[in-house]
């Protein structure tokens, strides 16, 4: 890879990191607002796009986030195929991999939704709807019921993967430490943990709330990021939980800020 398409793919990357956080910290935010009854609802990605473009210049900015979400699909793409970090060929490594492929799936379809919201902003999917009709036609099927079950029981063990990674907290060594203060470096450990907890835990109430419709045959109990946090609304006890999770997805979003800053990125 030429030097300069790699320069070029590094700051798309870091534009990626930039727009991957203000999806967060708006989803963060808004949720804070619902726990503290102060405005505002508990919503996942694509209601977050919504909600920024409805805002003041909302359209010029979801422009931004749509290039940069497809500049993060780029990165996860050559994280995936060219290996530039040498994670290695093992079976974790491999995994890994795998997953930066799901991950650029994952934010090329919500950079989709973002250019959707932009030529057709009257329209658009409510993704809880989508997911629950698709599994009322599985949950029909014996067979089908155990799997939906099974990939409840999947994104449960991915949120506690989450946890983990929490601890670990090895996103520090793609940092390049050295143009860091000491100070910086304990921050970007903190929110990183804290937000990668949170995110954590939304996969977790995701996961539980797949089970409980594979176990009941109710797709009503089917949640999607948004639903997973709405599910925490109206109830006092629950609200604190949303406020957390909330406030930790804030974090996550600077989180995403210091790696647009701060991560080494060698696309060769």
């Amino acid at each position: 890879m030429e030097k300069r398409q790699a320069r070029w793919i590094e700051y798309m990357a870091r534009l990626g990191y930039i727009a991957k956080g203000v999806v967060y910290g708006t989803i963060g935010l808004l949720s804070v607002q619902a726990a503290l009854d102060i405005g505002g609802k508990a919503t996942g990605s694509e209601g977050a796009l919504r909600s920024i473009a409805a805002q003041p210049f909302g359209r010029v900015l979801l422009i931004f986030l749509m290039v940069g979400l497809a500049g993060y699909v780029l990165w996860r793409v050559v994280q995936a195929v060219r290996d530039p970090e040498h994670s290695g060929r093992g079976f974790t490594d491999i995994f890994r991999r795998l997953g930066y492929a799901t991950s650029a799936l994952f934010y090329s379809g919500l950079a989709f939704s973002a250019f959707k919201i932009l030529a057709l902003p009257a329209q658009g999917a409510d993704s809880g709807d989508t997911a629950q009709a698709w599994t009322s036609r599985t949950l029909s099927q014996p067979l089908v019921r155990w799997l939906v079950g099974g990939v409840g029981l999947f994104i449960v063990g991915l949120g506690c993967y989450y946890f983990y990674r929490a601890i670990r907290a090895e996103f520090r060594k793609r940092f390049n430490r050295q143009a860091m203060s000491p100070a910086e470096q304990n921050w970007a450990t903190l929110v990183g943990r804290f937000g990668i907890a949170a995110r954590g835990m939304v996969y977790v109430i995701i996961g539980v709330f797949a089970v409980r419709a594979a176990l009941s045959f109710d797709a009503s109990k089917v949640a999607t990021s948004e639903g997973a946090l709405q599910s925490l609304e109206g109830n006092p006890t629950d609200e604190w939980v949303l406020a957390i999770v909330a406030i930790g997805l804030i974090a996550y979003a600077i989180h995403m800020g210091f790696q647009a800053r701060y991560r080494s990125i060698d696309p060769r």
